[in-house]
C-alpha cells in the first residue's frame, strides 16, 4: 500500500468513493488506480478487508448483485465524512503531490531505459556488422601474384619489426575481424552491467515505496519485451 494512505486514510477514502453511489470492490480499485494515473494500484486483499471492517463499524452496507458484494455508504459513514472533511482535504492534495512524483521517477526511469536501449541498439548493429564480415581475409584481397624472378631485395637497414603471433593458417592474426566482435561483446557486458548499477543507485537514492518500486519493475519488463521484439 502506498505511504499516503498509511494511518486508516484509505478506509477514508473509501468512504469517499463510497459517498458517490455504491460499488463494488472491483471496481473501487479500478476508481484508486485511475486517480492514481495507473501507477499505483492496491490489491483486493487491501481492499476487502478494509470494507469488510467498515461494514462491522456501521459504516457501510453491502448487497449481493450477480455474484458480486455491492457496497454502499451508510447516514453514519457519511457523518463520519463530515468530521473529517479537514483530514479528506489534506489527503486529496497528498494523493496529487504522490501522483505528482510518481510521474517524475517513472519519467527519469523511461529515459534510463530509453537512453540504454539505443546504446544496445547500436551496439547491436556494429556487432551484426562484425559478423557479417570475412573471417581470414580483408575487402578486395585476392590471390598475391608471383614475384619477377630477380635478385632478392635487400632488407633496409635498421632493426626488423618483431613478428606479430602466427595462426595455424600461417597468416597473423593480429587484430581482425574476430578480436572486434569479442570487443564489441566485452562492451555490451560493460554496458549492461552499468545500466543495472545506475538503475539500482536511482531506485535506492529516492527510498522508493512499493508501488514505486513496482512502476519501476513494470518500467524495466517493458524495455525487456522491446529487447525481445528487436531480436526476434
Amino acid at each position: 500500500m502506498t505511504a499516503v494512505f498509511s494511518h486508516g486514510r484509505l478506509r477514508l477514502y473509501l468512504l469517499k468513493l463510497l459517498d458517490d453511489g455504491p460499488k463494488h470492490g472491483y471496481e473501487l480499485i479500478r476508481l484508486l488506480e485511475e486517480r492514481f494515473l495507473g501507477l499505483y494500484a492496491p490489491s483486493a486483499g487491501t481492499i476487502y478487508p478494509r470494507l469488510q471492517r467498515l461494514e462491522a463499524d456501521g459504516l457501510v452496507t453491502h448487497t449481493a448483485a450477480g455474484g458480486r458484494k455491492v457496497y454502499e455508504i451508510t447516514e453514519a459513514g457519511r457523518a463520519e465524512l463530515r468530521q473529517r472533511a479537514g483530514e479528506l482535504t489534506a489527503l486529496e492534495s497528498d494523493i496529487a503531490a504522490s501522483v505528482e512524483d510518481l510521474s517524475a521517477l517513472a519519467g527519469e526511469i523511461q529515459n534510463e531505459v530509453r537512453g540504454s536501449v539505443r546504446d544496445l541498439k547500436r551496439e547491436l548493429r556494429e556487432a551484426a556488422r562484425q559478423t557479417r564480415r570475412p573471417r581470414w581475409a580483408s575487402p578486395g584481397s585476392g590471390p598475391t601474384p608471383a614475384p619477377a624472378p630477380g635478385p632478392s631485395p635487400v632488407p633496409p637497414a635498421g632493426p626488423s619489426p618483431a613478428p606479430g603471433p602466427t595462426s595455424a593458417f600461417g597468416a597473423s592474426s593480429d587484430a581482425g575481424p574476430a578480436s572486434a566482435s569479442t570487443a564489441t561483446l566485452a562492451e555490451f557486458d560493460q554496458r549492461l552491467a552499468t545500466f543495472a548499477v545506475e538503475v539500482g543507485a536511482l531506485v535506492r537514492a529516492r527510498r522508493l515505496s512499493d508501488s514505486q518500486l513496482r512502476t519501476a519493475i513494470r518500467l524495466l519488463d517493458g524495455a525487456l519485451d522491446g529487447l525481445r521484439r528487436l531480436l526476434r
